[in-house]
């Protein structure tokens, strides 16, 4: 990563998500979730909330060139980013521009739905796991992973509390509802209203490594929705905050870094169910 003394990343939002966020997070949180469902060579797979497609692409490796996969975001950055990028060899992805909470396929279209850390931020998750359920077959399986509480996720909450103290709790709400459905029983009662059966979930910590806490900062200050936190302010406004939220997440995270860099755990619930 650039060591530039200004705060600022290259690229539009989407670009920096998918040049950092996507190797550091939710590359490995995909690779679980794909590798958990078991998906079967020519299957039809549907990906809801995909940003950049990681999910997506992971799926194709495992359906092959007999099977289908779609994919769908509200964001259009995030689909432009994801249409440039390869998809498997011989493997053709469907890129629409959707809300979760209105599929645009029919009823059983699909023998696999998967949901990567995105039902905690649609406005009625309960509408979109309905849709979910409904372009399933009998029997089809949903994938889907949350965050776990904030307090499981120390870099989380150390971002969060340090925002809090420099700007205002506005600016670390984008961070603390990434872990709104952290409580399992909600979880399972939103997926058992909507139709799902067969439901397992289970608790999973990941270690994530960066180069240090001011480029972790840093890239959660440019490639995430914590970016509007910064909006409005003056450059030299921005980069005091950016700076001492540095300062307080480095020595929040001391314990989680040496001369290697930053590592640290964070930690989501996946949820299989059967339709």
């Amino acid at each position: 990563m650039d060591r530039r003394e200004q705060w600022q990343l290259d690229g539009s939002a989407p670009e920096l998500y998918q040049r950092y966020l996507v190797p550091g997070v939710t590359a490995h949180w995909a690779i679980d979730l794909v590798t958990r469902i078991q998906l079967r060579p020519g299957e039809r797979v549907l990906d809801v909330a995909c940003g950049t497609g990681v999910v997506a692409r992971a799926a194709a490796e495992q359906v092959g060139a007999n099977g289908h996969v779609a994919a769908i975001d509200l964001n259009p950055g995030m689909l432009a980013v994801a249409r440039d990028l390869a998809p498997p060899t011989g493997v053709s992805i469907e890129w629409r521009e959707a809300s979760a909470s209105e599929l645009p396929f029919n009823d059983g279209d699909f023998d696999a739905v998967l949901c990567q850390l995105g039902l905690q931020f649609f406005p009625d998750a309960s509408v979109a796991l309905r849709q979910m359920h409904r372009a399933l077959v009998a029997g089809g399986r949903l994938g889907l992973s949350v965050y776990s509480s904030i307090e499981r996720s120390p870099a989380a909450l150390a971002l969060a509390d340090s925002l809090d103290r420099h700007l205002d709790s506005d600016a670390s709400r984008p961070k603390r509802s990434e872990h709104s459905l952290a409580e399992t029983t909600t979880l399972r009662r939103l997926v058992g209203d909507a139709g799902f059966r067969e439901i397992r979930i289970t608790t999973v910590a990941k270690t994530l490594r960066f180069p240090s806490a001011t480029d972790w900062v840093r890239i959660q200050l440019s490639a995430s929705p914590l970016a509007s936190a910064l909006n409005g302010l003056t450059e030299a406004r921005a980069k005091q905050v950016v700076d001492a939220v540095s300062a307080d997440v480095g020595a929040a995270l001391a314990p989680y870094t040496d001369e290697r860099g930053l590592s640290f755990p964070q930690e989501a619930h996946v949820l299989l169910a059967t339709a």
